[in-house]
């Protein structure tokens, strides 16, 4: 009994020194890969940035050679149109959450909006619906403005780019939005973005 114990203690010890190495591995992001030759956007990866062009949401994507090199950029494409989705994601995540919790202080309600502390129409699922319909009409005026093969790998790279200024001409465009969150972020937008590009540099 005691030898069935001991070695059911050893077995367990041994699949946790196993399982320690796959937990402590990272997770390696694709930005500031420091290809050589390489134009800047490969390296720097997707990102939100403000620039002389205005406010842009950069999505880099890449692809591995597949044999059929139309193919390989139409993949590598795609996933910086995925990449443009995911930083744009993020970015609204920011917007919803400061919106909330102004509409909830009630510091919204002070500059003109018919939002009340605690009012039932602001919720968190309302918004967040809205939010998601929002960056999904957005993407589709996501352009790929640039493609790079690297000669050693022979990856394929894209670049994606969304402007701000599309983002708040879709926004003019909803009807069914609430108000006071179409508002807020007419208002917002801009310093949100400011703020976000500034911490992730």
């Amino acid at each position: 009994m005691k030898i069935s114990i001991l070695i059911a203690k050893l077995l367990l010890m041994a699949l946790f020194a196993l399982a320690i190495p796959a937990c402590s591995s990272t997770t390696k992001v694709e930005s500031d890969l420091g290809i050589k030759g390489a134009p800047d956007w490969v390296n720097k990866g997707s990102n939100i940035l403000n620039d002389k062009d205005g406010r842009l949401f950069h999505g880099v994507g890449s692809a591995s050679p597949m044999g059929d090199m139309a193919l390989q950029k139409s993949v590598a494409d795609d996933r910086a149109r995925a990449e443009v989705a995911r930083v744009l994601s993020s970015y609204m995540d920011v917007i919803s959450s400061d919106y909330l919790s102004s509409a909830k202080s009630g510091s919204f309600a002070k500059s003109g909006s018919s939002a009340k502390p605690g009012d039932a129409s602001v919720t968190e699922e309302l918004v967040s619906r809205q939010i998601k319909a929002l960056t999904k009409v957005n993407l589709a005026g996501a352009k790929i403005i640039g493609n790079w093969r690297d000669p050693k790998s022979n990856i394929i790279y894209s670049i994606a780019e969304l402007d701000m200024k599309h983002v708040k001409s879709t926004l003019a465009g909803t009807q069914d939005m609430n108000m006071d969150l179409k508002r807020y972020i007419e208002t917002s937008a801009d310093n949100v973005f400011d703020r976000v590009a500034k911490e992730k540099k």
